[in-house]
């Protein structure tokens, strides 16, 4: 859906998901005028700064040539030089909704005040969000330590360097010193991690309803998805699971009791094993957030000290290690999904035919599916990995450390698709258990959600081809996240 809003940049109050109402649903952005004027300053003391004492990548070269003094009589030349030599991503070009939330992240992010910067390039990114214009970035060519290259072509597409992939805008001139602090930021990697933030924490929220359909495909007991039991244990995630649970299924408080005495763990540990990827994508929000509005950049000029200060801000540790907590969390939760599948198909809890089939003794029903799921929980567990155990030394040994942020966040793609999969799996299964059953559902969410299945699922009895069916539960996941 179009989004016909606007939203005021500052460099103190962008949040995550401004970033994704730009990036995917058209948002437009404005510039807060304050901060221009605050970044006018910051690019007036850089210069004048400059002029007295070395300034990293603005009065000498980069990386190992920190100590390289440039020629001033071809400073005007430096930054384009820096610029070219930079450019050098590969790989698959980022899809635009990546390279629009680039661009408002960074142009937020000069608003901040920290670069130095000459305040034409803040409109510029301005002008390339109002009139669509998405320059062409390359994915492969960052470690965590500022997304060099993606930002290189960006700023080289901006100066003219380089063609538009959507859209064009006139050139704007590269001043001296511009150039490292445009590219000093981590901007494409965030861009990201906030849209993949989006996806888990919608897909966390739908799998609270396909894990509800399936408690009533089972027959399950509430005694799990108590106040008073969750109030014994308080972890914030836990609580917040089990209230939906109780939400979606029961908001009468007097539900029926289950089945069995105790549940499989699949039912019965639910809040305990998705409660903590609940508190992890918070905990992801709360690092984008900071970091969103991060003046950043090395060196940062600091306009109210009028001083430059030379540091480390680019590493992005804090976003690698949640991006690897956050898989590993959903890892987990992509397990217990699994583990109800496996139940679905096993008379002994449904009360149905093995593997829910219809026909003859040897009908294979929905069997497959439980290989299609632990495939897709395989490339899970293998994007669960943690990035950060490893590291790198680079510009002759000077850069002796990376955070690997950048792939982190493709791991985090990587289990985002397969953990969709998973959830598209099990809502078949829960789907076709219920209609065979031909039980009531209660009166409550679940049984909207369950009417919404049925419209949107086929039910064909006989074995059959699967792969469409698969594909369309796993897009409505996306409605089943608004419940």
């Amino acid at each position: 859906m179009l989004d016909s809003g606007r939203i005021r940049l500052d460099g103190s109050h962008l949040r995550c998901p401004d970033v994704v109402r730009v990036a995917r649903h058209g948002a437009g952005v404005e510039l807060n005028p304050d901060a221009v004027g605050r970044a006018e300053r910051a690019y007036r003391l850089a210069r004048e700064i400059g002029a007295k004492r070395a300034v990293y990548g603005r009065t000498t070269g980069v990386g190992a040539n920190r100590h390289a003094v440039v020629d001033p009589d071809g400073a005007d030349l430096h930054g384009l030089r820096l610029l070219r030599s930079h450019a050098a991503g590969t790989g698959e070009p980022y899809p635009d909704e990546v390279v629009r939330a680039t661009l408002v992240i960074r142009l937020n992010q000069l608003a901040a005040a920290g670069s130095g910067v000459h305040p034409r390039l803040l409109r510029a990114l301005e002008e390339a969000l109002r009139v669509g214009a998405v320059p062409l970035v390359h994915s492969r060519g960052a470690i965590g330590t500022g997304d060099l290259t993606a930002l290189a072509e960006i700023a080289l597409t901006i100066a003219g360097q380089r063609p538009w992939r959507v859209g064009t805008l006139d050139p704007v001139p590269i001043s001296p010193g511009d150039a490292l602090g445009f590219i000093s930021s981590n901007a494409a990697t965030l861009a990201e991690s906030v849209l993949l933030w989006h996806e888990l924490r919608r897909l966390l929220h739908a799998s609270h309803v396909i894990a509800a359909l399936s408690y009533c495909a089972l027959g399950g007991s509430p005694e799990a998805f108590s106040e008073l039991v969750h109030a014994a244990r308080p972890h914030p995630g836990t609580v917040r699971c089990a209230a939906e649970v109780r939400r979606i299924l029961m908001p009468d408080g007097d539900p029926p009791p289950g089945r069995r005495l105790q549940d499989p763990f699949g039912l019965r540990a639910f809040p305990q094993v998705h409660g903590p990827a609940l508190d992890a994508v918070d905990a992801l929000e709360r690092v984008l957030g900071i970091d969103l509005n991060a003046a950043a950049e090395n060196p940062l000029i600091h306009i109210d000290e009028e001083r430059v200060y030379h540091h480390g801000q680019f590493s992005t540790a804090y976003l690698a290690l949640s991006l690897d907590s956050l898989r590993a969390a959903v890892h987990h939760v992509a397990e217990l999904s699994v583990a109800r599948l496996s139940d679905l198909v096993e008379p002994e809890l449904t009360g149905l035919a093995p593997f829910l089939a219809v026909g003859p003794p040897s009908s294979s029903g929905i069997m497959i599916l439980e290989y299609v799921a632990h495939d897709a929980l395989g490339q899970l567990r293998h994007a669960a990995s943690p990035v950060t155990l490893g590291t790198a030394v680079i510009s002759r040994g000077l850069e002796d450390h990376a955070s690997f942020a950048t792939q982190a966040a493709r791991s985090t793609a990587a289990a985002v698709s397969a953990y969709r999969t998973v959830l598209g799996c099990e809502l078949l299964a829960s789907v076709r258990a219920l209609r065979l059953a031909g039980s009531p559902l209660p009166e409550a969410p679940v049984a909207e959600a369950f009417g919404l299945a049925t419209q949107r699922l086929p039910m064909v009895e006989d074995d059959h081809p699967l792969s469409e069916e698969i594909a369309l539960a796993e897009r409505l996941l996306e409605e089943f996240a608004d419940y």
